[in-house]
């Protein structure tokens, strides 16, 4: 069985090839190792390996395992938000990936104010049209733009999605390729210049980046399978 560290390279490995695949940039893209339900130990045993961005689902795991790391580890929060978790994670987390409404958008940008500070999200958009799934819509998010750039306490970054479910990575591809057609429109509406592209994962984190990801959040690839009775 491989290591957490021989699965990290594999995994930038793979991603560097992908950049080179799609005349990107080495070092275009960003990885977030994905480590809730993982211990702390396995989260070090990573960061010892050179990994220094990791998300988290839950705000509390999140915030438990901050002070496992050395000051230089960024977290970001991937997971959906509930806005009675808002007030802990403003100002701790690096990057919250998950932003999916105004109306929570509204509130944390009020919670940062009060903290003096500014969070730095990235907007979720609901791109698969899943039931089950959070997120503006693409029209919704067209729509409330305007009122997102008004929000002067948050750092709105870029978008997020998660595509629906496909046995063929490939398939994810026409999902990765509309949350691109999406930022680059929003950003022709506003000098408002938006440019993180949070898509990918395991199943299908290369063809994202040959899509125009600028980070790609990989867990399972990294630090194998999920034991979800795990209550880190």
């Amino acid at each position: 069985m491989n290591t957490i560290a021989e699965q990290l390279k594999d995994v930038l490995d793979r991603i560097r090839q992908a950049e080179q695949r799609s005349g990107r940039p080495a070092g275009a893209i960003n990885l977030v190792a994905v480590s809730k339900t993982f211990p702390a130990e396995d989260v070090q045993e990573c960061y010892q390996a050179g990994q220094r961005i990791f998300g988290e689902n839950k705000v509390q795991e999140m915030l438990s395992k901050i002070p496992a790391l050395p000051a230089d580890a960024q977290w970001h929060l991937i997971g959906p938000l509930q806005r009675n978790k808002v007030r802990k994670v403003v100002g701790k987390s690096a990057l919250i990936h998950s932003v999916d409404s105004l109306r929570l958008a509204t509130y944390m940008d009020s919670v940062a104010q009060e903290f003096g500070v500014c969070q730095p999200i990235l907007l979720e958009v609901h791109i698969g049209g899943e039931d089950s799934k959070f997120g503006f819509s693409p029209d919704e998010l067209k729509v409330a733009w305007g009122a997102l750039l008004e929000l002067g306490h948050l750092d709105i970054r870029g978008l997020m999605c998660i595509p629906p479910p496909v046995d063929d990575p490939n398939d994810a591809r026409p999902f990765f390729q509309q949350l691109r057609s999406l930022r680059d429109e929003l950003n022709e509406q506003s000098p408002h210049t938006i440019h993180e592209l949070s898509m990918g994962m395991s199943h299908d984190f290369e063809i994202a980046v040959e899509e125009g990801a600028t980070m790609v959040r990989v867990g399972t690839s990294i630090f194998g399978h999920r034991d979800y009775s795990n209550k880190a």
